[in-house]
């Protein structure tokens, strides 16, 4: 077996997966004077545009950070409110995805959320399963330690040697296996770190961080995010030279 994977290049003008920590909901409602949970209804508002805008730009992958394992730990009538937002969005929005061709997922610890909230997502990810404009995916209820640490597991039960373990067969196992890596991380809100986010997958993943405010990211923003990473010459290991020739 392979000892060491790279993701595969992709240098083309537009990034084929962007994922995004959707940051700054709450304080783009305290500037407002207005409760947090407005600021995360408007951010469902903003996701909306965003994934027209991704399958607009024949960007094939979209994976936000919806609810991370961490989040648990906010003020409980402010989880509470999160957990009726994402189930009416489930109840709202699915139809529309796949109205519109796009493929549903939902990545993460599932078992923390209600009955209800885990029917919801089955049945989205059943009727959408073959749509292929666009996969969106949401990681809910995940934390990018707790994703390399469920691949361990479940590799080792399948009764491997130790031997028999590398990045290849671990990535089988991750809960993003048989998608690409993301070409393009975005950041909003002004904080400059990966939260626990994609940890595997973001190893050769460019970064964009930006201070706008999640609500405020649009279309325009996105494009500025592609116009960065357009501008980046992706090396994984190489030199400048052998990218170059290999072009």
């Amino acid at each position: 077996m392979k000892t060491s994977s790279y993701p595969d290049a992709h240098n083309a003008d537009v990034p084929r997966h962007v994922a995004i920590i959707m940051d700054g909901n709450g304080r783009w409602a305290k500037r407002r004077l207005m409760p947090r949970v407005a600021g995360h209804r408007k951010g469902v508002e903003t996701l909306r545009g965003v994934i027209r805008a991704c399958a607009e730009r024949d960007i094939s992958h979209l994976t936000v950070f919806a609810f991370s394992s961490e989040n648990w730990r906010r003020p409980q009538e402010e989880v509470t409110l999160l957990m009726e937002l994402f189930m009416r969005a489930l109840e709202n929005e699915v139809a529309k995805l796949h109205e519109n061709g796009i493929r549903f997922r939902v990545i993460g610890d599932l078992s923390a959320f209600s009955e209800r909230i885990q029917a919801l997502i089955r049945d989205a990810q059943t009727l959408t399963r073959h749509n292929t404009r666009l996969t969106f995916t949401v990681a809910a209820n995940y934390g990018g330690r707790w994703d390399v640490v469920q691949a361990v597991r479940t590799l080792l039960a399948t009764g491997v040697t130790a031997e028999q373990i590398d990045e290849e067969a671990l990535t089988r196992h991750l809960s993003m296996a048989g998608e690409p890596e993301p070409d393009l991380f975005i950041r909003t809100g002004g904080e400059q770190r990966i939260s626990n986010f994609l940890l595997w997958q973001l190893a050769y993943t460019e970064l964009y961080f930006t201070d706008v405010l999640w609500p405020d990211f649009d279309a325009k923003q996105l494009d500025a995010a592609i116009a960065s990473y357009r501008s980046r010459e992706r090396r994984f290991g190489r030199t400048s030279e052998q990218v170059q020739k290999a072009s």
